[in-house]
């Protein structure tokens, strides 16, 4: 079973993570890019708008490219080891594992790691302003766990007693409030910060979905 879930972490895990760098090259980095030549300030925001946007070549960039890769494989095979450690074990207590519910299973994850800490916090771009780095992280750690626990009460909670404890823990961290610096402000343009957001919730759901899909499909193979 150990050689299992090892195996099925790891290449649920790589495959999940090709896609995920793949998507993130292509659709966060020139963001990214831009994003840094606001903040260096080749880039002015609200300044001519008919000024010509410096070249962005993403493609040739392999040193980016390939610690992006790197990373999104390195992450995303942790995840896996959590995702596929936690099948194994509704496995055990009789829940079926099957396409399907890797897509559920996805989709738990993508709310927990992802959608859940957004609603507080959303991806930031270099040259944005935010609140201390050390109070985000608390925040973000306790709003991933409330999450966690909160969805498992819902999902395999009894009653109405459970399934009220785990919506009431879902909730306590948007009560409590994410940090927020005390004024607006950066150098980047707010339309751009808007589409970074939105197409980093994008690229982690299809990252998670991935990750579901491939932990059950890796995990059933092995157990035949």
């Amino acid at each position: 079973m150990l050689k299992n879930l090892v195996y099925s972490a790891l290449f649920a895990g790589l495959a999940a993570g090709i896609i995920v760098a793949a998507l993130t090259i292509f659709m966060l980095v020139p963001m990214l890019l831009e994003a840094e030549l606001y903040e260096s300030g080749m880039l002015i925001h609200l300044s001519d708008a008919t000024a010509a946007m410096p070249d962005i070549e993403v493609e040739n960039d392999w040193p980016r490219n390939g610690l992006t890769a790197l990373y999104a494989a390195t992450i995303y095979i942790g995840f896996a080891f959590v995702m596929v450690a936690a099948m194994a074990f509704a496995q055990e207590k009789g829940v079926q594992i099957t396409t399907r519910s890797g897509i559920l299973w996805g989709l738990a994850g993508y709310g927990a790691f992802q959608l859940a800490p957004a609603m507080g916090l959303a991806a930031e771009l270099p040259g944005m302003i935010a609140a201390e780095l050390v109070q985000r992280q608390i925040w973000q750690i306790g709003t991933i766990v409330a999450t966690i626990v909160g969805i498992a009460a819902v999902v395999f909670g009894k009653n109405w007693t459970h399934w009220g404890i785990g919506l009431v823990i879902l909730t306590i961290p948007h009560i409590i409030g994410a940090p927020h610096p005390a004024g607006l402000g950066g150098t980047v343009p707010p339309e751009l910060a808007a589409q970074f957001a939105a197409r980093s919730l994008a690229v982690g759901a299809v990252g998670w979905i991935s990750l579901g899909v491939m932990s059950a499909y890796f995990w059933r193979q092995g157990n035949r």
